[in-house]
Formats: structure tokens, sequence, C-alpha cells
């Protein structure tokens, strides 16, 4: 089953409102696919709980993209050589008194049928529902603007008309064959912003730069803001450096620097 992912930012949950707005910018090619397909996984996992067909009809076509962005040749060998090499960092700290064994092994445990599941897949993600004739004429017509009306495919605008449960009870089955995938990147990516330490800064007069340690690299970085500053941050950054320049979207609907100072929680993850 293709189960709900939890998302990456922090709420305040008697309000349902954001505690704060978390970015992330990741410092390789890798790291942005893992982070696309993590945005992709959890919009599938809520647009296939609601019970509207319109969202149904989005769920499916968002089973499309990750299909899409799965196509790269090496993503699938990129994911197996991560979960390994997690696994080999995580049992290099065996016998350490400060580490708690029992969680380890659970971590472990996890990275291993990962690691099972995903390399019992054939092909590339999504390569088994290639060969239902149904779902790629759909795929083929997405990409059309309003390419899926009833009257170019009358079967397909049937199926929406099909009750919730067969709805989902079909978009559950054709998703599981992503499952794998999506287990391995959650995973990966709640290791990898694990491993950061989360710091309080300052960006004075709107501006906020820091030089990287030499010697290690970093994946991901995560920033953490206070909507109420009403901040937009634009990052970009490198292995040497990270640059963040502090926005405001004013009343033109355009970004203009802001001068003033703003704080915020910066988190280097490697």
């Amino acid at each position: 089953m293709f189960r709900k992912l939890a998302p990456s930012s922090g709420y305040d949950s008697p309000t349902g409102k954001y505690s704060v707005i978390l970015y992330e910018y990741p410092f390789n090619e890798r790291i942005r696919t893992y982070l696309r397909l993590e945005h992709l996984f959890l919009s599938l996992s809520e647009l296939m709980a609601r019970t509207e067909p319109i969202d149904h009809h989005f769920a499916l076509t968002t089973i499309f993209e990750v299909m899409d962005v799965g196509a790269r040749a090496d993503l699938k060998s990129d994911v197996l050589k991560d979960l390994e090499k997690q696994k080999q960092i995580l049992n290099s700290y065996r016998g350490n008194p400060a580490i708690a064994e029992e969680m380890l092994d659970q971590v472990v445990g996890q990275l291993e049928r990962c690691y099972a599941t995903l390399s019992g897949l054939v092909g590339k993600a999504g390569q088994s529902l290639t060969e239902n004739d149904w779902l790629m004429s759909i795929r083929s017509r997405v990409g059309i603007p309003g390419g899926t009306c009833e009257f170019d495919l009358p079967a397909y605008f049937a199926w929406q008309h099909r009750s919730v449960v067969s709805r989902q009870s079909d978009l559950q089955h054709w998703a599981s064959t992503l499952a794998p995938l999506a287990e391995s990147i959650h995973l990966l990516l709640k290791l990898l912003r694990d491993s950061g330490a989360p710091q309080k800064v300052m960006a004075v007069g709107g501006q906020f730069q820091q030089n990287l340690p030499q010697g290690r690299t970093f994946q991901l970085l995560r920033l953490a803001l206070n909507p109420e500053f009403n901040l937009i941050p634009e990052i970009s950054g490198n292995r040497l450096m990270v640059s963040i320049r502090m926005m405001r979207h004013e009343n033109d609907d355009r970004l203009h620097a802001s001068n003033e100072d703003g704080a915020f929680e910066l988190t280097l993850c490697s």
C-alpha cells in the first residue's frame, strides 16, 4: 500500500497553521531529484485520500509526473547506493556507548527493507504501468490543454464516475508500484535532515553569507523562517559558501530586496 507521508514543515497543531515556513536548498542534482520526488509523493498521498473525481484526476497525473522524473537511467542505482552507504555509516557506530543499539537496529532494518524491495523492482519507476495501454492513452493526452475531455477519453470519463472506493482502489494499485521508491526517498531524506544541527542566525540588512568548512561536503540547506516576518529567502550556494538575500512580496506583485534585519534558523545537512 502507498502510505501517507508527513510533510517536513512544522505545524502549530492546535490551529492547523505553520509555525514556521521551512525552505530547503539542495547542493547537488541528486538531492534536487530526491526533493522533487518527495514533493510529488506528498501530493499523491494527499490527493488519493480525497474523494472528488478532480482530485483523483490530479493524483493520476502526479503518478505520471513521478514516472517522468523516475525515467532518469541512474536514479534507481543512486538510491540503492545511498541506502547501502547509510547502512555502512550506521553500522560503524556499533559499540559506541552514546548510541542506542535498539534504535540503530531499527533504522538499519528499515534501510535493508527499502534496499530489498527497491532492488526487487524491474526497470525504472512505474515501468510496469507502461504495459497498461489504457493508462498510457491518458498519459499521452494529459500534456494537451483540455486533452482529457470526455469526447477524447470516454473510458476515462466513465472511470471518473465510478464510486470513490473503486477509484481509490485503482489509484492504490497503480501507486503501489512506486511505493518502494517513495519509502526509500523518504528514509534517505529523513536521515539527511537529521544529520544537521540548527543554528539561529541573522540576515543583517537583509543579507546573510557564511563560508562552509573545508573538507566537509554538505548536501542540503534548511531554512526555517517565521511567516509573520513576510520575508522570502533567495538562496544560493556551493561547496564553499552560502548566500541568502531576504526579499518581500510588495503590492506591485514584485519581489523587492529587504533592508531590514531578519532572524531565521539555518541547518546544514551532510
